[in-house]
């Protein structure tokens, strides 16, 4: 699952990046600091693998991951070239979600893509880009698909009504993503590559002293993004520069600089949760004296297909997943007492996994 961060020059999203991933890139006060895409890693802060380890004797611990991609910026006339416009436009198609960063905070020091500072104005900029990107694509698509329909092609005479629907959405200026799809419309969408398909979490990076995100131009970017983005969309108000800074720190420093600004949590953690939310995932647990690992599945998975996040072989294989919930370790404190209160449950391959499961997957191969 790869995010990709989005938005317009100088709004901070090398510092969101940074900030969650604890990579050193480059932070400028000036258009296209990114001139490529950069890859890194977030580990998801999860307070129940410590509660586990409490009862489970384990040499390490191993957190779930977010795999994030900060994506070059978004300029007018993007979706035609401009600016860095190919790169964005490769590199943006490629992802599951967007995060997209929006400049919440006044700084002179700070040069801003347009005249004045207006949240609403530059996520809508950048909005107007993904439409056109999609729109081109979906013409040229349609019109291939038409050529092909002529001769009675059936699949060609969908992709037709498909497209055409598409199109009028996008013409509206509306993304796709604010429009229900039945699994067959999806499919062929995503086979093409819609960027406006994606859910996106829309961050509002405040400044210091707004830390709580209850300016002006937050509450008009929330209320923009709930009347306009259909439910694929979450939002939160993180301060990207000083959340990098924290980033920086020693584990013990951060947690008193975090308890000094009167924040319960860094930043990472409320992406993590947000995006969780917003893609629909949940975490499972395995828990041994090698590890004990969050894993990271879609709700409605099973436990045949929770098992095959480790390994295809132990969904090729799977018997049954003996499984209690973190609740359940609390309350009893070791396996056995758990088994011995009747709270260790044997679940076949039906079984629909809830999050917090912890899991002892039997299989054959």
């Amino acid at each position: 699952m790869e995010i990709g961060i989005v938005g317009l020059p100088n709004v901070g999203k090398s510092a969101v990046f940074k900030a969650m991933t604890g990579m050193h890139v480059e932070v400028a006060n000036y258009p296209f600091t990114t001139v490529k895409a950069v890859h890194g890693t977030a580990p998801v802060p999860d307070p129940r693998l410590a509660i586990i380890g409490r009862y489970i004797k384990t040499r390490k611990f191993v957190p779930a991951t977010i795999d994030l991609v900060d994506i070059p910026a978004i300029v007018a006339g993007s979706a035609q070239g401009e600016g860095m416009g190919n790169s964005f436009l490769e590199s943006v198609r490629q992802v599951d979600a967007l995060a997209h960063v929006v400049r919440c905070f006044d700084d002179p020091d700070v040069s801003h893509a347009f005249d004045a500072l207006d949240p609403v104005r530059d996520v809508q900029a950048v909005e107007t880009e993904l439409l056109l990107a999609d729109l081109q694509v979906l013409e040229g698509a349609v019109d291939k698909a038409q050529r092909r329909a002529r001769t009675g092609d059936a699949a060609a005479k969908k992709r037709v009504e498909i497209g055409a629907k598409a199109v009028a959405i996008l013409e509206d200026e509306r993304p796709l993503r604010a429009v229900e799809w039945s699994r067959e419309e999806l499919a062929d969408l995503r086979s093409l590559g819609m960027i406006t398909l994606r859910p996106v979490l829309y961050i509002a990076n405040v400044s210091e002293d707004d830390l709580q995100g209850e300016s002006a131009q937050v509450a008009a970017l929330r209320k923009w993004v709930e009347a306009s983005q259909g439910g694929h969309t979450r939002m939160v108000v993180i301060c990207a520069k000083l959340e990098a800074e924290i980033a920086e720190l020693a584990p013990a420093e951060r947690q008193e600089m975090l308890e000094g600004l009167g924040l319960a949590e860094p930043a990472l953690a409320v992406l993590a949760r947000a995006l969780y939310g917003l893609l629909g995932l949940q975490s499972f647990y395995t828990a041994g004296e090698p590890e004990i690992r969050a894993w990271t599945i879609r709700k409605g998975e099973t436990a045949p297909e929770a098992a095959g996040t480790i390994h295809s072989d132990i969904q090729r294989g799977f018997i049954r997943s003996e499984t209690y919930s973190v609740d359940d370790l609390v309350k009893y404190e070791t396996e056995h007492a758990i088994r011995a209160g009747g709270k260790m449950r044997s679940e076949g391959k039906s079984y629909v996994m809830q999050d917090g499961d912890v899991c002892h997957f039997l299989f054959n191969v």
